[in-house]
């Protein structure tokens, strides 16, 4: 079993990224039929059709999910992922032919190297390239722009990579990917210790949470968007109500991996697909989401 997303039959990934632009783009096809769900935390998202993952909602089903740089300039991109599905006849079945459902999130990554961004074009060859075999922890895809610990700004920040992590119980299996680009660090969770985030001059981690917590008069504003998003799969059998759930769970893991998490500077998102293959206990199943997205964060920190 591949220790990423594609632990999960049905799901493959694709990556096209611009590494001189430093930004890039991230598809995850779900090949079947794939309940949708999702949880928004942070308080600077940038989404497209996030509304179809509400439970009152009509449409319970998603073809793909798409994760992109270049803020909300990025939402456009995923028009090249619904070419894609078009051209393949997957989607909503309508009197005008089929409707590609791609729930889209975006981080900001126009700091980075340039404030160029992903286009139509680039998600349409990141489809091309998408397929099921074991996933690397490198700078691609939506990650190739990432970073985290940026209160002092771009100079101080870290760099991240695509992360990725499974967890199996038997028949039962929860998978992730993680595009971290927190305004926050990340931590290991076993010991506290600050293993990706700002640092000063001298190479020394700086303590993000510790410097807001003890600094008298601070002012965040808004010059450094910021985001992490989680691809969470699974082969358990849900309805959309059960994936919004499922997605709500597993925002513990950014809890407990990224400090501080879901500010205002932050537009942290949870999706949630499910193949509905193997039926299981609900909370094992968000506890099992937990741990699989608490070790894609850390498999994040390059």
């Amino acid at each position: 079993m591949n220790n990423d997303i594609t632990a999960v039959k049905g799901i493959k990934v694709g990556h096209a990224a611009n590494q001189d632009d430093g930004t890039g783009c991230t598809v995850v096809l779900a090949e079947g039929n794939f309940t949708i769900g999702a949880d928004v935390r942070g308080g600077a998202p940038g989404t497209r059709e996030i509304a179809l993952t509400d439970s009152r909602a009509a449409v319970d089903k998603a073809n793909a999910i798409f994760l992109s740089g270049g803020s909300a300039f990025g939402l456009d991109a995923a028009g090249g992922v619904m070419k894609y599905l078009k051209e393949k006849n997957i989607g909503f079945q309508t009197g005008g032919g089929v409707v590609p459902i791609v729930p889209t999130a975006v981080i900001y990554d126009l700091e980075y190297k340039s404030n160029n961004y992903p286009d139509q074009k680039m998600a349409y060859q990141a489809c091309l390239k998408a397929d099921n075999i074991e996933q690397p922890n490198k700078s691609i895809g939506a990650a190739a722009g990432a970073t985290c610990g940026k209160i002092k700004g771009m100079d101080s920040a870290a760099k991240t990579v695509m992360g990725h992590a499974a967890v199996k119980n038997g028949n039962l299996t929860t998978a992730a990917l993680a595009v971290v680009n927190a305004f926050g660090d990340i931590k290991n969770p076993n010991n506290g210790q600050i293993i990706a985030g700002a640092k000063n001059n001298n190479g020394n981690f700086l303590d993000t949470e510790k410097m807001i917590i003890e600094k008298q008069q601070i002012n965040l504003d808004f010059l450094r968007q910021n985001t992490t998003l989680i691809v969470l799969t699974t082969n358990a059998i849900l309805n959309k109500s059960e994936a919004n759930r499922v997605s709500m769970m597993a925002h513990s893991a950014l809890s407990r991996t990224i400090y501080p998490v879901h500010t205002l500077l932050d537009g942290d998102t949870v999706f949630t697909l499910a193949s509905n293959q193997y039926q299981a206990d609900l909370n094992q199943i968000g506890v099992m989401a937990a741990e699989a997205v608490k070790k894609a964060i850390i498999s994040a920190a390059d």
